[in-house]
């Protein structure tokens, strides 16, 4: 019993040992494969797949930072400059980084001009964050003095601020970019993606807490954008927006706008609105001073149409420069509605019309001739219609076509009322006026070759209608005479026109008009001026428009040194023989 029961125990002790040896044998395995799996991992890793672990890693470090691109300049066409991007420094900070060091918050605010409570709070606001402004725009030497701060979470890169040499004269044509350097307004806006260039690019390595470490390469250069040349002459424009703000102070009145045109090219030599606001100083900036009045607001044109509508007459055949027109009593009764004329001119031949400005007379002429007629002529100068200038909000006029004119509708639209325009449109409706009844188009650019031509008015009716208009001008008894230009022969048409409100024409509201071209005997420029609203000393156009449009005028005249056609005959001698000798 006793062999037998040793014999048990050995057997149990036998099993126990195998059992032990066992469960070690298979951890001893286990941990072996595995170690084997890991290490086959590893080396195929390495050697197969090495450009995969190589991309993550860099994913983790390597950055591709954008490398701004320098914006295109805007110039006059004399290559004034008008707009230029000026490098400066955005500086920005890591909060994560930047909350760990509290103390030194004092030195940043003082170097970045700020009050440290608010920079404080500013900070504690975005602790959470990996990116916080905290100035864009610096000068070059304010960046160098917070990089030499040498405080933690602090980052400064290079960016462009755009900045506005003519400032507030020139804002509402130039117009202005965001932060960003992006187009908001004007050619700004309109030429965006020409100006903008294209952004490049450079790869650089990071730490784990986003600081750059090493710039490793330039893999795309920044590709600068493309410069634009515009029509206007920086000097034409100083003079326009002097004259239109001398004025609207003068006779206290509400806004105003003026476009200069070279009457061969279609370039706008000056567009000036007064009021106005400088780009360079965002806290000027607003709705009533933004507004490009000259390309957006419309109005009624009043008596600056009529010499289209003689044109009109001209044309058909059936009145002549001789023909007159008996006004009577200067009262006119279409249906319930009375045309009334300021001054009454009994017997009127065509210029007399003109001169008198009379209402009377130029709707018995546009009723004799009909609506037809003088509506296309109307169209053919441009009112009505798009200019093709591209500027952002622009707006065509409203001109409407009836099936069948009514004699009140006629009547209306002979002497500037029933459609309205811009001030663009009526300065290019004078501009083909003054050049034989060619219509070219109108453009912001500078022109550097030969502008399209398109023969819209018969070229001797055209003659005929401006010589006419220098009568107005130069005459006794004629509205413009405020207009005149010493030296130069010019002609031009002053209108007066109520203004419109929901329920009708005001009574005591008025735009004051002035159109013309200058000089007559070879026309060169083509002005129109509009002024809104004037309250004191007047609102007739031949007293408040016309003066101004004599000296911007005189002053453009001289400026492009334009041949003086109306000096006495020794005086016009000694100008000949001085030319001679320059």
């Amino acid at each position: 019993m006793k062999k037998v029961t040793g014999v048990l125990a050995t057997l149990c002790a036998a099993y126990a040992w195998l059992r032990v040896r066992w469960r070690f044998g298979f951890a001893l395995s286990v941990l072996f494969a595995l170690a084997i799996t890991v290490s086959g991992r590893i080396a195929w890793l390495h050697v197969v797949r090495h450009d995969f672990l190589a991309e993550q890693g860099d994913k983790r470090s390597l950055r591709h930072v954008p490398i701004s691109a320098h914006r295109g300049s805007i110039t006059d066409r004399n290559g004034e400059p008008l707009a230029v991007s000026t490098p400066m420094i955005t500086l920005w900070a890591n909060p994560l980084e930047l909350v760990a060091d509290e103390e030194r918050w004092p030195e940043l605010a003082q170097a970045l001009d700020a009050k440290p409570d608010a920079l404080a709070g500013r900070i504690r606001a975005n602790a959470s964050r990996s990116f916080m402004y905290l100035e864009r725009g610096v000068t070059p030497e304010q960046g160098a003095r917070v990089a030499a701060l040498g405080i933690a979470g602090v980052y400064q890169r290079e960016e462009f601020k755009r900045f506005y040499p003519a400032a507030e004269v020139t804002a509402h044509l130039v117009g202005l970019t965001d932060v960003d350097e992006k187009g908001r307004e004007g050619i700004e806006l309109a030429y965006n993606d020409w100006l903008a260039g294209v952004p490049g690019k450079r790869r650089v390595l990071q730490n784990r807490k986003g600081q750059i470490i090493a710039d490793i390469q330039v893999v795309q250069n920044a590709k600068a954008g493309q410069a634009v040349a515009l029509s206007i002459d920086l000097r034409l424009q100083y003079l326009a927006h002097r004259e239109l703000q001398r004025t609207i102070q003068e006779f206290k009145a509400k806004a105003g706008s003026l476009v200069m045109v070279d009457v061969k090219t279609g370039e706008i030599l000056a567009l000036v609105n007064y009021p106005t606001y400088n780009p360079n100083n965002r806290a000027t900036y607003s709705g009533e001073g933004s507004r490009n009045r000259a390309l957006v607001d419309v109005f009624e044109p009043g008596s600056t149409v009529k010499p289209f509508t003689i044109a009109a007459a001209l044309d058909s055949g059936r009145w002549h420069p001789s023909s007159t027109v008996d006004v009577g009593n200067g009262r006119m009764m279409i249906g319930k509605y009375t045309i009334k004329d300021v001054s009454r001119g009994g017997v009127l031949d065509l210029t007399g019309v003109l001169k008198k400005s009379s209402n009377v007379a130029v709707s018995k002429i546009a009723l004799d001739v009909g609506g037809e007629p003088v509506a296309a002529v109307m169209q053919q100068v441009g009112f009505g219609i798009d200019t093709g200038l591209g500027f952002p909000g622009e707006s065509s006029g409203v001109f409407p076509v009836y099936p069948r004119w009514r004699s009140v509708e006629t009547a209306a639209m002979s002497y500037g009322y029933g459609f309205s325009v811009t001030t663009a449109q009526l300065a290019h409706a004078y501009a083909t006026l003054g050049n034989n009844g060619i219509s070219v188009p109108l453009t912001l650019l500078r022109q550097d070759r030969a502008a399209s031509q398109t023969p819209v008015l018969n070229p001797h009716t055209s003659q005929v209608v401006l010589e006419m208009l220098r009568s107005v001008v130069e005459d006794e008894g004629g509205g413009g005479a405020r207009a005149r230009v010493p030296g130069y022969h010019v002609a031009g048409k002053s209108g007066t026109a109520k203004k419109t409100t929901g329920r009708g024409y005001t009574e005591d509201s008025y735009r004051s008009l002035f159109a013309g071209v200058g000089p007559v005997s070879e026309p060169r420029i083509a002005l129109a001026i509009v002024i809104d609203e004037p309250r004191e000393g007047g609102y007739f156009g031949g007293l408040v428009a016309a003066p101004a449009f004599s000296r911007i005028m005189a002053g453009t005249l001289r400026l492009l040194n334009v041949r003086p056609d109306n000096l006495p005959e020794s005086m016009a001698q000694n100008s000949t023989q001085q030319r001679g000798r320059s």
